[in-house]
């Protein structure tokens, strides 16, 4: 397996007493959800933080929580704030992207680094401070979401990514391998969809090299998957992949279209396809660390992250 070299900063986990920030960068946040969300954090022992603007609805445009100066203001003050271990964001949605031209960046990589917790459009938040701050970040379920607040088993996997981030190995029972093989190299993606519209944006990094591309995404047909797969393949962003893992494909259609609009566009990159892992749009949901070494077995059916990783 090739030498990993690439892998970002990871923040120190978290511990009982740290003070976390609650943020929205995308979409509206539902008030009985947040309320719920921070209560639980609170449980954990931890001090939570909600930003200014959360509460907060943009004056025209219903899918956004507060105006894009605000929302980008609620991140950078969180991320600056030297007493704050951990951004957790509240949910997804769509307007991450929107946001990240509104950040002062010389700002944030000065300020103690800290991690970013957030899925689905969080995808965008991740992948510039990746390549900006240099810092893993963990792709996981939203406080201020069904997904934290009534799966128990997804909340207890955050929380011991957060807390315990000892070496893991995940897995799913619906895993499979739609190519076999082995491969190492450093965890980066997220939402498909997200992803695909990153391009040309000068927020999407060049890939790590080594690395494990991750993929899930929601409510989008498999004809508009295979556009998010061609327009990702046509502009390089597999051509340091040595493997491929997949999560969750909810409401996607057929799940036999799925798999099969997948393979035909994966197949051929000649490195180790796994479906299925558990993470994004899912009942249990999984948290995976982005930007940490990890080993991909598709046989098996597992994605294993060393003793210094997230997990």
């Amino acid at each position: 397996m090739p030498t990993i070299t690439a892998a970002r900063t990871i923040p120190p986990p978290l511990r009982v007493g740290d003070t976390v920030a609650v943020v929205a960068p995308a979409g509206p946040v539902p008030e009985e959800q947040l309320r719920t969300g921070v209560g639980l954090l609170e449980s954990w022992g931890l001090r939570v933080r909600v930003g200014d603007h959360v509460r907060d609805r943009h004056p025209r445009l219903a899918y956004l929580a507060g105006s894009d100066a605000d929302r980008a203001a609620d991140l950078e003050r969180a991320w600056c704030d030297p007493e704050v271990s951990a951004v957790l964001c509240a949910r997804g949605g769509y307007g991450s992207v929107r946001i990240l031209p509104r950040l002062d960046w010389r700002a944030m990589e000065r300020a103690p680094g800290k991690l970013l917790v957030g899925s689905s459009d969080t995808t965008a938040l991740h992948e510039a401070i990746g390549r900006r701050l240099g810092l893993a970040g963990l792709f996981g379920p939203m406080i201020a979401t069904k997904a934290f607040t009534e799966d128990v088993t997804a909340r207890e996997h955050l929380r011991r990514a957060l807390f315990e981030p000892t070496g893991t190995r995940l897995s799913s029972p619906h895993s499979a391998a739609l190519r076999s093989g082995r491969a190492a190299g450093i965890t980066h993606g997220g939402n498909l969809s997200v992803l695909a519209g990153l391009l040309g944006s000068g927020e999407l990094p060049e890939p790590p090299n080594p690395g494990l591309a991750l993929l899930e995404d929601v409510t989008e047909q498999p004809y508009q998957l295979d556009r998010y797969l061609t327009q990702l393949k046509r502009a390089g962003w597999f051509e340091t992949a040595t493997g491929v893992v997949l999560g969750s494909w909810q409401d996607c259609g057929p799940l036999e279209g799925v798999r099969a609009t997948l393979l035909d566009i994966l197949g051929d990159l000649g490195v180790p396809v796994l479906w299925e892992l558990g993470f994004g749009h899912c009942d249990g949901q999984l948290t995976v660390p982005l930007g940490v070494a990890a080993e991909l077995d598709a046989e098996a059916g597992t994605l294993t992250f060393g003793a210094t990783g997230h997990g």
